[in-house]
This record gives structure tokens, C-alpha cells and sequence, in this order.
């Protein structure tokens, strides 16, 4: 700074530039004795040539003259790298996974069967080691559970402690062995008297069927009169006008109607005073008010089970006696009360031979068997309302559809 200054003084002072070249070389004198100093030299590196390829090889690609699109001034392309060969070394079989076509051909590796070991082949002692195992380990996890602590704010909370987890043998129910039909009817009968109770109770059939109740063509369904009547009071209800309305009063019915009946049961609520229903043909299209509570309770009407006819005191003496209506459910099974308790053994095995009649009437044509039991009827039961169920016999019940059969006949 002290000859900057020295400088622009000198300057002023002395216009004429040549008088300044002194001073400017000493100022670049001063100056160079407080610069950093020069890099050193830089030396020309000189690189080996490059190899040149053999005439042969150079000759190998076609010349100016023999390409269509070179013309006379043009020039030769340049010579090709020649082309050094891999060393040839072994794949191992990671890498032969990723190499599609150059891969070498890998001979098959055959390793040794392996086979189960024998009872015999078992070292001595091998299941006692085994439970030793498993008694160590029961013990070390019970150990665990044991220091296992919880804490509900704070304060330390006492867990169950569970105990090591068993095997627990699953213990099947004895099958019921079929037994002969009066056996069974005495079975019910024993086992609803040992039981007091308040009110009779009902014998009842349950029978499953070998056929598919999603088919419209294997619908079993039907009716019957039982011999000995359920030993149900019965109230039936006649829907007609006019004459056949006082044949229904004189077969003994409960309730006889036309319009103003529907138009009770309509208005009522769902409270009915009848268990059974009979309609003449005319009152069929005027019981569609109606249908919607009727059919659910399995009250409607039906002229394939003989309840819509012009013949009413016959229906209402049969529906008196002991008619009974029987279906198929949708798990392929009919449920149906033959009678009560109270009644005799011969009695039961009448109406449960009428049954079995009727239920082999139903049987429908696609269902293609060759015998009239096998395939069709693979279970029947016989029970109380409370009671088991005893399974019976396919012979024996053949034996009481025969007897029925003829009896009817006769």
C-alpha cells in the first residue's frame, strides 16, 4: 500500500510516463519478494503407439471402391481393434442359471433315496428322550409364565395362571343300533312314562329321504287318514255358502263361512280359532286375501291333499278322525305325529304302518331305485315330544306297511 501510494504521488508530480518505468520496476520488485511462489514446470508426457492390426486383418473389410455410396475422395474406414479371446474358465451353477446360450452342458446330479426309518431301525430309549423333551419344556415354559407381571397403573396385577396345554381325546357318541318296530314303539312308550309330565305327549316320526328337495321332481309330499286318529281335538274350518255350508254344520264343523270369515281372519291379526281349513272350489280366488296368512302355517287350501272339494261333509269327518298332512322339508327329512302315548302298542303300529303306506305312495317317479325302500328311505325314527329317538328297522316297517295294506283291502 506504503508504494501505491509512493507511486500516485511520483505521478502526479511527473507526468511524462518514461520518468515512471523506474518506478514501476521497483514497485514489481517489492512486490515479487511477497508473492507466493511459481508452480513448477509442466513436462510433455508421451503416450506408446497404438498397435497396429496385421495386413491380413486390415484387408479384411471392403475397400473404398466396393461400397456403391463412396465416392473418389473418400476415405478408407478405420482399422478394426483386434479382438482379444476370454480364457476359457469353469461355470459354477449360479452362473450357468443366468447364461442362456453359450452355457456348458451340466451332467445330472443323482443324490441318494431317502427312506423312512423302521421301527426297528429306532435307537433304544428314543421315546423316553422324547418325553424328557417335553417335560423340559412344559417346565421352562411354566417357569416363564411365572415371572410374567402385569401393572394397571402402576400397581402389579396377579395373572391367571394357565396350565400347560393337553390333548384332549375326543370321545364319540355310540351309534344307535336299529331295532324292530315294537321294540321301539315300547322304547318311547317306557322312556315318556319314567318322566312325568303335565300333558300327553305325541308319538312322532322322523324319516329321512334319499332325494333332493331343491328338485320340483322329487317333492314327496301327501296326506292320510290314520286308522286310530292322532288323539288331537281337531277344529276345522269350512269356507262355503249356502248348501254345502249346512252339510259343514252337520259333519260337525267348528267354524263355516264365506265373505265375512276372510274378512275376519284378515282384520284378526294372526289370531286364528281353527287347525284345519277346507274351501270349495268357487272360494278359492277370494282366499288369496288371505294367503299370505294362511300359508305360512301351513292352513291353505290344497286340492292335491284333498282340502278344496265339493264333497265337505266327507272332508270334515276325515279331517275329524285323524287326517294328516305330511311334507318334506328342505334338509330332505318328513316329521309327522302318529298318535299319543296313551295308546296301545297295536294301535301305534297301525297308524305308523299307514304312514309308511302312504309315504311309499309319494315317492316320486324320477327318483330311479330298484327296491321300494332302498334309496328312498335311509333313516326312520321313532320319538317322543321330550323323549330320545330310537332308530328302526327297514324290514319291520316293510312288514307293517304289508299288514296295513291288506287290512285296507279286506
Amino acid at each position: 500500500m506504503a508504494h501505491l501510494r509512493l507511486l500516485l504521488s511520483q505521478s502526479r508530480r511527473h507526468p511524462q510516463p518514461h520518468r515512471l518505468l523506474p518506478l514501476l520496476h521497483f514497485s514489481a520488485d517489492a512486490n515479487s519478494s511477497s508473492a507466493p511462489p511459481r508452480p513448477p514446470p509442466i513436462k510433455p508426457v508421451s503416450y506408446a503407439p497404438k498397435p497396429q492390426p496385421p495386413p491380413d486383418e486390415a484387408a479384411a473389410p471392403s475397400t473404398p471402391a466396393d461400397s456403391p455410396s463412396a465416392g473418389p475422395g473418400a476415405q478408407p474406414p478405420p482399422p478394426r481393434r483386434p479382438q482379444q479371446q476370454m480364457p476359457s474358465r469353469q461355470w459354477t451353477r449360479q452362473e450357468v442359471r443366468f447364461v442362456k446360450d453359450s452355457a456348458p452342458s451340466i451332467s445330472p446330479v443323482s443324490y441318494p433315496s431317502k427312506v423312512a426309518p423302521l421301527p426297528e431301525d429306532r435307537p433304544a430309549g428314543g421315546e423316553a428322550e422324547a418325553e424328557e423333551g417335553l417335560r423340559g419344556e412344559a417346565e421352562r415354559i411354566e417357569k416363564e409364565a411365572g415371572r410374567v407381571s402385569r401393572s394397571i397403573f402402576g400397581m402389579p396385577v396377579e395373572e391367571e395362571k394357565v396350565p400347560y396345554p393337553t390333548l384332549i381325546p375326543v370321545v364319540k357318541r355310540p351309534q344307535k343300533v336299529a331295532i324292530d318296530l315294537v321294540d321301539a314303539i315300547r322304547q318311547v312308550k317306557a322312556s315318556a312314562n319314567e318322566k312325568k309330565r303335565n300333558f300327553t305327549e305325541t308319538v312322532e316320526a322322523h324319516v329321512m329321504l334319499g332325494v333332493d328337495p331343491r328338485r320340483g321332481d322329487q317333492m314327496v309330499r301327501g296326506a292320510l287318514t290314520l286308522p286310530h286318529g292322532t288323539g288331537k281335538t281337531v277344529r276345522v274350518a269350512v269356507f262355503a255358502e249356502g248348501p254345502a255350508a249346512d252339510e259343514a254344520r252337520a259333519a260337525g264343523a267348528d267354524v263355516v263361512g264365506g265373505d265375512e270369515l276372510i274378512e275376519e281372519i284378515r282384520t284378526g291379526g294372526g289370531k286364528l280359532s281353527f287347525d284345519k281349513c277346507i274351501a270349495t272350489p268357487m272360494f278359492m280366488p277370494r282366499l288369496s286375501k288371505v294367503a299370505r296368512i294362511l300359508g305360512p302355517r301351513g292352513l291353505m287350501p290344497n286340492p292335491k291333499l284333498g282340502s278344496v272339494t265339493n264333497d265337505v261333509s266327507g272332508a270334515v269327518k276325515a279331517a275329524k278322525s285323524g287326517r294328516v298332512d305330511f311334507k318334506i322339508d328342505k334338509t330332505a327329512i318328513v316329521h309327522v305325529g302318529l298318535g299319543k302315548v296313551n295308546f296301545p302298542e297295536e294301535s301305534l303300529r297301525e297308524n305308523i304302518g299307514a304312514f309308511v303306506h302312504a309315504l311309499l305312495l309319494a315317492k316320486p317317479v324320477g327318483l330311479k331305485k330298484t327296491s321300494k325302500y332302498v334309496g328312498y328311505v335311509k333313516k326312520f325314527t321313532l320319538s317322543s315330544t321330550m323323549g330320545p329317538g330310537f332308530p328302526v328297522t327297514i324290514p319291520s316297517l316293510s312288514v307293517a306297511a304289508d299288514h296295513y295294506n291288506k287290512v285296507q283291502v279286506s
